[in-house]
Parts: C-alpha cells; sequence; structure tokens
C-alpha cells in the first residue's frame, strides 16, 4: 500500500501529539489559575517546579496506562474513566510529595486542587473534539483500516454487522474469503494472494474453536505480509462470563469465565456497600424494631430466621431474615419452597414476603461483607444441588458476591421458581448482570427496587 494515498492520521496518528498536548494543557491550567488566584501572571519558581512534576506525572501515567494507545478500539466511557483514575494518582502523588517535604505552607492546596480539576476537564474536552472529529472523518470513508475477513460464511456475516454497528471504529472490508473446511495448500496459498492485492491492513481470522488449528496454517501462509492479524474466534456454543483477553504470567489468555469484581471494581463495590448499605441500615433501624416487635408478639419463636447459603466463590455464610414462617422441621437436605396459600406462612409473613421487608436484616450481612446490595439472589444450598445439574452455567452465579436485590428480581424474575423453565430464567439475568456489572447499574437496580421490587405477586 506504500503508493497508495494515505490519509493524514493513518502516517501521524493523532495520539502522538495528545501527549505533547496534556502537557501544554496542565500547564497552561496552572498559569491561568496562578494569575486568578494570587493576581499575578509571573510563575514563583516552585511553582513552575509543582507545574513541572504535574505536567510529566500526567504523561507518564497516561503512557503507562495506555492513554494513548488503541484509540481506535477504546470506548469514550473507558478513555474517561483512564483519565480520571490518572489524575486521582497525580493528586495522591503531589500531595504526598508535598507532605513529606514539609512543603504545605509554601503551596497553595486551592491552586493544586483547581489546577488538577481545571486541567483535567480540559483533557477531556480535548478527546472529545478529536474523537468527534475522528468520526466525522471515518463517516466521510476517511482515515479508516482495511479489513480482509477470512472464515465460514456465517462467521463473517456476523462480522460484517459488527463492523457497520461500530461504524466510529473505523473498519473497512477490503475482501473476504470464506470456507467451512480445513483449507489445503492450494486454498492457502490463494489466500494469501487475495490478502496480498487488496492492500488490507488487518486479516482477521474468524473461525470457531473447534477450527483452532487452522490458526497456525494460516499465520505461517501469511508469514510474509505486513497485515496485523487478529484471531477473532467464535464462541456462541460457550457460555461466557465477564469474557476478556488478558495477560497471565506473561502470556495471552482468553478468559472465558471470570469474575468482574477485581481490582479498583472490587474496591469500588465495597465501598458501595459501605455507604448505602450504612446510610439504609440508619433509616431503616425503626422500621426493623418495629417488624421485631410484631413477629414475637404474632407467633413464637425466634425473630429472625438463619439459614446457610452460598457466598462468592462457593464459600457458605449465614444470612439473616425476619422469620415468615411457623417454626418446623424439614427433612434434612431440602427446602421447601413457600407457596401461595402455604399454611407454614405466619400472621405477617405474608405481608413480610410480599413486600420483601423480611430481608431487611440481611443488610447486616452487607456490612459484614459477605453480600453485596446489588448481586444474584442467594438460594438455599438444597437448591443449588439439585438446581446445578440441570441449569448450565448456574454455579457461575457464585462469581460474585450474593444480593439483597438484583437484576433478575427488578424484571420479574422473583420468588417461586416452580419450574425449570423460571430458574433458567433467573440464573440468564443474574449472569447478564456479572457480565455487565457497573456502577450505574447498580444504581438503576437500587432505583428499580425501591419501584418496582419490594412489591411482587410472585412473593408467597
Amino acid at each position: 500500500m506504500s503508493g497508495s494515498k494515505r490519509f493524514i492520521t493513518e502516517r501521524y496518528p493523532v495520539q502522538y501529539f495528545v501527549a505533547l498536548f496534556d502537557l501544554a494543557l496542565v500547564a497552561l491550567s496552572g498559569w491561568l489559575v496562578h494569575w486568578l488566584r494570587f493576581d499575578d501572571p509571573v510563575f514563583h519558581e516552585r511553582y513552575i517546579w509543582a507545574i513541572s512534576v504535574m505536567s510529566l506525572l500526567v504523561v507518564v501515567l497516561n503512557t503507562a496506562n495506555q492513554g494513548y494507545s488503541r484509540w481506535r478500539t477504546t470506548q469514550l466511557m473507558q478513555m474517561m474513566g483512564r483519565l480520571a483514575f490518572v489524575w486521582l494518582m497525580v493528586g495522591l502523588i503531589c500531595g504526598t510529595l508535598i507532605f513529606f517535604a514539609d512543603a504545605s505552607e509554601r503551596y497553595s492546596r486551592l491552586w493544586i486542587g483547581t489546577t488538577l480539576l481545571s486541567s483535567f476537564i480540559a483533557v477531556v474536552l480535548l478527546r472529545v473534539l478529536i474523537l468527534l472529529l475522528l468520526l466525522s472523518y471515518r463517516a466521510r470513508g476517511k482515515n479508516r483500516r482495511h479489513v480482509f475477513l477470512v472464515g465460514p460464511g456465517q462467521n463473517l456475516l456476523k462480522i460484517a454487522r459488527q463492523m457497520r454497528k461500530h461504524q466510529e471504529e473505523g473498519f473497512s472490508i477490503a475482501g473476504v474469503h470464506r470456507f467451512d473446511e480445513a483449507p489445503d495448500q492450494a486454498l492457502l496459498e490463494l489466500i494469501r494472494d487475495r490478502v496480498a492485492a487488496s492492500n488490507a491492513k488487518e486479516v482477521w481470522i474468524c473461525l470457531p474453536l473447534d477450527m483452532g488449528r487452522v490458526v497456525r496454517s494460516l499465520m505461517y501462509t501469511l508469514r510474509n505480509e505486513t497485515a496485523e492479524v487478529r484471531f477473532l474466534p467464535e464462541m456462541k456454543d460457550i457460555p461466557l462470563l465477564n469474557h476478556r483477553v488478558s495477560e497471565v504470567a506473561g502470556m495471552y489468555a482468553i478468559d472465558l469465565s471470570v469474575t468482574p469484581m477485581t481490582g479498583f471494581a472490587r474496591v469500588l463495590k465495597r465501598l458501595e456497600d459501605i455507604i448505602v448499605g450504612g446510610a439504609i441500615s440508619l433509616m431503616i433501624l425503626p422500621v426493623c424494631v418495629s417488624i421485631a416487635v410484631a413477629i414475637k408478639v404474632t407467633s413464637p419463636g425466634p425473630v429472625l430466621f438463619k439459614q446457610y447459603r452460598t457466598g462468592i466463590n462457593g464459600k457458605r455464610f449465614r444470612v439473616y431474615k425476619f422469620r415468615s414462617m411457623k417454626v418446623h422441621q424439614e427433612k434434612a437436605g431440602q427446602v421447601t419452597q413457600a407457596t401461595k396459600g402455604d399454611s407454614r406462612i405466619t400472621p405477617i409473613g405474608g405481608f413480610l414476603r410480599r413486600t420483601s421487608l423480611d430481608e431487611l436484616p440481611q443488610f447486616y450481612n452487607v456490612l459484614q461483607g459477605r453480600m453485596s446490595i446489588v448481586g444474584p439472589r442467594p438460594h438455599a444450598l438444597a437448591h443449588n444441588e439439585h438446581y446445578k445439574d440441570l441449569v448450565e452455567s448456574y454455579m457461575r452465579r457464585h462469581k460474585v458476591k450474593p444480593g439483597i436485590t438484583g437484576w433478575a428480581q427488578v424484571s420479574g424474575y422473583r420468588g417461586e421458581t416452580d419450574t425449570l423453565d423460571k430458574m433458567q430464567k433467573r440464573v440468564e439475568y443474574d449472569l447478564w448482570y456479572i457480565d455487565n456489572w457497573s456502577l450505574l447499574l447498580d444504581i438503576k437496580i437500587i432505583f428499580l427496587t425501591v419501584f418496582k421490587g419490594f412489591i411482587n405477586k410472585n412473593a408467597y
């Protein structure tokens, strides 16, 4: 493709220059804030050192966090998250340096905070502007990467649809070669010749996992081509959970079933449980006391019902609920679900179950760290043993902490699961939640629970 005309951002990718823009924007923000704060446009020497350190930290941390690479395949929200992390780290590092240098009296904390905030806003706006310009260019057919697709026809059709769906990433099809069986040497050489003639920048090998051995043959055949090669395995027949590509022990791995609660996500989820769970616990305390008194007055037995459930990573824990049934004895290893008109329900038990008020003591489980406010509902141990061999991926629900409420519950799959189909749908929604977890999704579920999750006709 050396003789073909290339768009300017293909020869000089814009992210190469963003580091310089970041340096300039941090310095400009520091200068403007200094002028407004001290009514003096001339930097004092110590503030020159401070802004130099801040600028260099921004570039170094952005580089380490891949902030200047893979823009074509990085979503805007992911990019914003990386920037927020970098600016937070810069603030922490600068604060630590000033503390250990015993220089807090020499630097204005207002200047540091305002400089970081204003520079963060500036670089976010810059990236949004650049991405909008790139999107406009790509919509006009410029700044696009041409891709040659190889694999079975159905797979290629699916990939082509996804490329049209994500036009903003700027990929175009330069050619396709379909085959349903492992290609022989003659066909491999034909594919090589067609790839060379297409001037494609990338070759996407779109094969099901059971044809994985063909990848090696294709790679060897394309060894003299300069096009980048990507393997897009078709895994529709495999139940996936939070799948992604990661690096393990210096090697790349395709994660098929992993928990999303790692690293910063785990900390964020725990903070959510402590802050929201603590606030709710204080607000519901008078309600809990009233319910406890009502239970004691209306039926003999303990106020709380305690039962072992399966938690994160299969570990057992004891869950707490307000007792809504009369004290009775179940057969060993058997848990009979409540049904409509169940004679075991206490005078106020039906009301507690329909309104989910019997679940309120589980906020104590949340503060203990054994449950989360949002997550798959914990089932009885006997139910786990029964359904784990009937519902595929059933036990993958335990990749995260169980919750007081969940996506399945606000979607209508709450209460009695008297058929296998109901349990399959509940598990399906639970796994979707795990695969798509975010703080905003948790907030949405909590909001929906307040308006539609407490009262449900399926809860007996």
